[in-house]
């Protein structure tokens, strides 16, 4: 098992989602607000395929570092794909999609975390 810690999974799967071109992409802190994990990460792509590739990089980088996903949804469609890690679940959505389910309105108290990796200041 990995030594990252929860904010770093959260932003190691944001880092590769922006390696794979995708879009808008946000973590959010939602540590307080729910108890079904305390980061979401929230991406788009273009296509079904950018779709797939983006869920697919996240899940193969995080693997490598022992790290399995409890269950992956979407990947069939392509239209949203869920990668749920307990503390972090990652969201991989097709631009329309992304639009209609607005996640971030429905979850705006949440706190997002910017990436800027190395010189991101620690909270707390």
């Amino acid at each position: 098992m990995s030594n990252l810690s929860i904010k770093d999974l959260a932003l190691l799967a944001a880092d590769t989602a922006d390696d794979k071109k995708a879009e808008a992409i946000d973590v959010l802190d939602v540590q307080g607000l729910t108890v079904i994990a305390d980061y979401f990460v929230i991406c788009s792509a273009n296509s079904d395929k950018q779709v797939r590739a983006v869920a697919r990089a996240i899940e193969d980088k995080l693997a490598a570092k022992g790290i399995e996903p409890q269950r992956m949804a979407g990947m069939n469609d392509a239209k949203w794909v869920l990668i749920d890690y307990a503390d972090v679940i990652v969201h991989v959505f097709k631009k329309s999609e992304r639009e209609y389910y607005d996640l971030e309105r429905l979850w705006s108290d949440a706190e997002k975390i910017l990436r800027q990796d190395e010189e991101k200041v620690e909270e707390n």
